[in-house]
């Protein structure tokens, strides 16, 4: 099916130009208000928003479309985004809405929707929505209006969800951590998170004005983030993105890890505890390093689409509980129904501190495989996909590499280049495989 306005995260885009204006935000409030009352008579939905400037004008833009269908409205004010789906869950609502880009820049906005399960929409509620949307608003009578109101403890809510994921037995007492928040949804949350288990907190990126979420700190700017561990001399740090679904961890020496890394630890962890895993969900880009270290441990890593949405489909397919992308997102679905980098982040150290080893230690011998990327620019209306020599050459790559490095040919889905990446556990092996695999498509 075709969208006309969802892609593959909400709706997203710049502010001011549709669809992110006033007008259309009430026209999809209407819209999905429309969809919920098919099937209650009196929904409610909790709206949550990160700390832009535009979402105030959003969300009072919602407001007033979801009240027009006859749908009550809760205000839950900035909230990470995992936040609103946890109060979904915990609240009986009939639907989560997060106004956010994530870690775009301020002047970029979206919208995204969560089930009264507090997971993900699928494609056919998408479809419903656009169905509506191309409809003409039916506006409900004065009696049947719906009601706004404010959800004043939501920030604490969160707090102490958070906290229960985090072992009963074990403290951050004696941790020295610096959390950036990245001007964005967590700017309040996070730094309470780590103080009450007992860290010692240094808070970098709490300090939002509407226009600087994202901006040279957090997880897509973690430099910010190293600096500050060192000048404080902290034994780790955290970094989130602008609504908190994501993260990026420094260790006292600086060293960043990735996402693949951070997934082997909580798979290890678990194990080391005696828990069952029947796998863990990676993607396409899951470094090769990592899907041998979980073999080793015996855990099968299968591969998902680029996404965490289509990591949470597998992992949901499979009844799997881990998963995550090298990006920061995680996702445990023993510990909540969405990806979440707070309680992630309490994982990672939950294990650290239950083993008394450092992110290092605990990583010994995972050490990741250099990886080059190309990128191939085709002609207009080239094959590329049934190009012989190309195969041959994979073939070759493949068969020399054996186990321990991989081939992964992809199409831009936004203009006409393939990627081709190798890795191998030599760079220079990785980077000339690359090359002779792309000359074939030159």
């Amino acid at each position: 099916m075709t969208r006309q306005y969802f892609g593959t995260d909400g709706i997203r885009g710049t502010v001011g130009q549709p669809p992110i204006t006033p007008d259309f935000m009430l026209r999809l409030a209407h819209a999905v208000g429309r969809v919920l009352k098919r099937s209650e008579a009196r929904p409610t939905v909790l709206i949550g928003k990160d700390t832009r400037i535009s979402g105030y004008m959003l969300e009072s833009a919602l407001e007033s479309g979801f009240n027009s269908a006859g749908v009550d409205v809760v205000l839950l004010g900035p909230l990470p985004t995992p936040g609103v789906a946890y109060l979904t869950r915990a609240q009986r609502a009939s639907l989560g809405v997060v106004i956010s880009a994530s870690h775009n820049p301020f002047d970029d906005n979206g919208i995204k929707f969560f089930s009264a399960q507090g997971s993900k929409l699928p494609d056919a509620w998408e479809q419903s929505v656009e169905e509506a949307l191309a409809q003409l608003p039916v506006w409900e009578a004065s009696a049947q209006l719906g009601k706004a109101k404010r959800l004043d403890d939501a920030a604490g809510r969160y707090i102490e969800f958070c906290k229960s994921t985090f072992a009963p037995d074990l403290t951050l007492k004696g941790l020295k951590i610096v959390v950036d928040g990245a001007h964005g949804a967590a700017y309040q949350i996070a730094p309470k998170v780590f103080h009450e288990l007992g860290a010692e907190v240094i808070a970098i990126g709490c300090a939002p004005d509407g226009l600087n979420i994202n901006k040279d700190v957090g997880a897509t700017h973690p430099q910010a983030l190293v600096a500050a561990v060192r000048q404080h001399g902290a034994h780790c740090g955290i970094a989130l993105d602008g609504d908190a679904d994501r993260l990026q961890l420094v260790d006292a020496q600086g060293r960043l890890y990735n996402g693949d890394e951070l997934l082997y630890l909580m798979a290890d962890e678990r194990l080391a505890r005696g828990e069952a895993l029947g796998g863990v969900v990676g993607t396409l880009m899951t470094n090769m390093a990592v899907e041998l270290a979980l073999k080793a441990r015996g855990l099968e890593l299968v591969r998902a689409r680029v996404g965490d949405r289509y990591v949470l489909e597998e992992m949901q397919a499979r009844r799997w509980i881990l998963g995550g992308e090298g990006s920061g997102h995680l996702l445990a679905l023993d510990k909540h129904t969405t990806g979440d980098g707070l309680v992630s982040a309490l994982q990672i150290l939950q294990a650290c501190v239950r083993s008394g080893k450092t992110m290092a230690q605990l990583l010994e011998g995972v050490v990741l495989f250099p990886q080059t990327l190309l990128n191939v620019r085709l002609a207009p209306g080239a094959d590329w996909k049934s190009n012989a020599a190309m195969q041959q050459a994979i073939a070759h790559v493949e068969a020399e590499l054996a186990d321990q490095g991989r081939v992964l040919i992809r199409a831009s889905g936004t203009e006409p280049v393939v990627r081709v990446m190798v890795e191998a556990r030599d760079a220079a092996i990785a980077k000339a495989c690359a090359e002779r695999i792309a000359q074939t498509l030159q």
